[in-house]
């Protein structure tokens, strides 16, 4: 199989800043092309490469090899380990099903453990901890994951068992059936958990009647009639060579790598037949984001489990990083954890002991995103709440002091490095960035497009966001002192 190798560019090639930027392809006219930034982003990289610190500019680079059939192959050299992290990241999660084989993408994570044509489910488990390693996966909304964490001579059997569990799952249909209680158990322990509920609901109200408003874990009637024949059209129609990056991070070498995916995903479809096209397999609808609201009451409940939230920003949007910086303005308290000093909200609600815990949520997708924010309060005092949250996002949208944002920048930029320790949580950086931008932004280029953001433009995104705009919310518990869905809409300016 023919490749292109794209080779990261240095540190100090900082790209222009941008949407454009952002979702822009890679294009390569020759084998071992490198990519190359316009005259003004390089003179703008020149102009600031000194402002950023040794230890950006002299991370590690990422390796780039895109086959003709449309896989990607993305790996990042950790001189010093000793580990190394590889995995397959799919472009298709739940958003991806019908109402007919919600659950399926799931319950594959499941079932790719028990066994296939090569090893049994015994040989698998065998396998993997004779080699001291660690096999996972999980599955979101958009994506589908399946990676292993190895010492460096046991990649090449990490590459072989990923393989075979992706692509030669046996899917016995009495261990399909065995996995529906498993499930079934899991599902119910979900939903004990009422955070998971209330942002099951809030997505499922956002956005009704479409692929984002359905749940990972799926309907309990489809994971009772869910069939291998389900399992496989899934599997057919989804795993495409275009749609997956195999990604590694550690100790591995990139050549080796790239080898390994050839030998063992070199036969990867790139597209679907044309009787596949017509099924209604393939579905990818848009996310609408609907102004609703959900409202669950237990009245012996004391206390309120709730989410409210409005329509966020896409991935690759101009607005996807001023909105980073305005969660972390808005920032996130917790009883437990003493009152904080700097998010206005925060200190509100803290002070007035209005809520036990609020944290601040962004979440991004394809084309459309929630951003919010999830409380728990006593039942008595989510009429207080609701109106300290309202007021406090109001004002956002007129005032946001220059030392605020300076404090969000440092905040932001500390979290993203803390994200990414461990050759594990790089090669998840790896994998998600291939497949949400098509390329991987170097810590440098995020640190400058966190650098160039001013207030007007936290205050523009707030505007966007908050300022007299329907809203979705979901709300458990104790919920007679909650105000109406109008009131909290006409209080939205």
């Amino acid at each position: 199989m023919s490749m292109t190798t794209l080779n990261r560019l240095p540190m100090r090639s900082i790209l222009q800043r941008g949407a454009s930027a952002l979702s822009a392809p890679i294009k390569s006219s020759s084998q071992n092309a490198r990519l190359s930034t316009s005259a003004a982003a390089a003179t703008t990289a020149a102009t600031n490469s000194n402002d950023f610190p040794s230890y950006l500019l002299e991370a590690p680079t990422t390796e780039i090899t895109k086959f003709t059939s449309g896989l990607r192959v993305a790996s990042e050299t950790m001189l010093g380990s000793n580990t190394a992290t590889v995995g397959v990241w799919i472009d298709a999660g739940s958003r991806y099903e019908t109402e007919h084989n919600n659950g399926a993408a799931h319950f594959l994570e499941h079932m790719a453990f028990k066994g296939t044509s090569k090893r049994t489910q015994y040989q698998l488990e065998i396998e993997i901890e004779n080699m001291g390693g660690h096999l996972n996966a999980y599955t979101s909304r958009e994506q589908t994951v399946y990676f292993a964490k190895v010492f460096e001579k046991d990649v090449p059997r990490a590459m072989d068992i990923l393989a075979d569990i992706l692509l030669r799952s046996r899917l016995d249909p009495m261990a399909i059936s065995r996995e529906r209680d498993v499930i079934l158990r899991e599902m119910k322990e979900v939903n004990k958990q009422n955070e998971e509920l209330v942002l099951d609901h809030l997505h499922g109200t956002a956005f009704q009647g479409s692929g984002l408003g359905r749940t990972i874990l799926g309907l309990e009637q489809n994971i009772c009639s869910l069939t291998r024949d389900d399992l496989r059209e899934y599997i057919d129609t989804h795993y495409l060579a275009p749609q997956m990056v195999i990604a590694g991070a550690g100790a591995v070498d990139h050549g080796q790598l790239c080898e390994l995916a050839d030998h063992y995903f070199g036969d990867l479809r790139s597209e679907l037949n044309e009787e596949q096209m017509k099924s209604d397999a393939v579905c990818l609808d848009k996310g609408n984001f609907v102004g609703s609201d959900v409202r669950i009451e237990f009245k012996s409940d004391p206390m309120v489990h709730m989410a409210l939230a409005y329509e966020g920003s896409s991935w690759t949007s101009e607005y996807a990083y001023p909105l980073m910086l305005l969660q972390t303005i808005i920032g996130s308290y917790d009883r437990a954890h003493g009152r904080p000093v700097t998010s206005h909200l925060c200190h509100d609600v803290a002070t007035n002991e209005l809520a036990n815990s609020i944290s601040t949520f962004n979440t991004c997708y394809k084309d459309t995103g929630l951003f919010g924010l999830y409380a728990v309060a006593e039942r008595e005092k989510v009429g207080d709440l609701m109106k300290c949250i309202t007021n406090n996002l109001a004002q956002l949208v007129n005032y946001v002091s220059e030392e605020d944002v300076e404090r969000a920048k440092i905040a932001l930029k500390a979290t993203m490095l803390m994200g990414l320790d461990g050759n594990t949580n790089v090669c998840e950086d790896i994998g998600r960035q291939l497949l949400t931008y098509g390329r991987r932004m170097t810590a440098a280029e995020i640190f400058q497009r966190i650098e160039e953001l001013s207030v007007d433009d936290v205050k523009a995104a707030a505007h966007r966001v908050f300022h007299d705009k329907d809203h979705a919310m979901t709300a458990v518990g104790g919920i007679e002192g909650l105000p109406s869905y109008e009131w909290i809409r006409n209080n939205s300016y």
